[in-house]
């Protein structure tokens, strides 16, 4: 991460890089999606149930795994940024891989 090296914060929540894993790899493990992020697979959970309890992320069971969808067309909370999709913002991040 470019910056200074001292600077701790990103722009970005740990909910919206769990959402950012998932659209990359919606069949990512707990596991994988904590060392991408930085977060332990506890938090991951606590993300995975607050995304999927607020109706940004559907959740399917695949054998012993699961399969994440995102709501893309879902609005962000936040009354300042409540115009723009979560779709809106993972194109934007999605960018920097392509």
């Amino acid at each position: 991460m470019k910056g200074s090296p001292d600077s701790k914060w990103t722009f970005l929540t740990n909910h919206t890089h769990v959402m950012v894993v998932l659209d990359r790899n919606p069949a990512a493990r707990i596991r994988d999606i904590a060392l991408e992020v930085g977060i332990t697979e506890r938090a991951v959970q606590r993300i995975l149930s607050d995304l999927a309890g607020d109706g940004y992320l559907r959740v399917r069971k695949r054998g012993r795994r699961n399969e994440y969808t995102i709501a893309r067309r879902q609005r962000l909370r936040h009354p300042l940024e409540s115009k723009v999709c979560i779709g809106d913002v993972l194109d934007l991040a999605s960018e920097q891989v392509e």
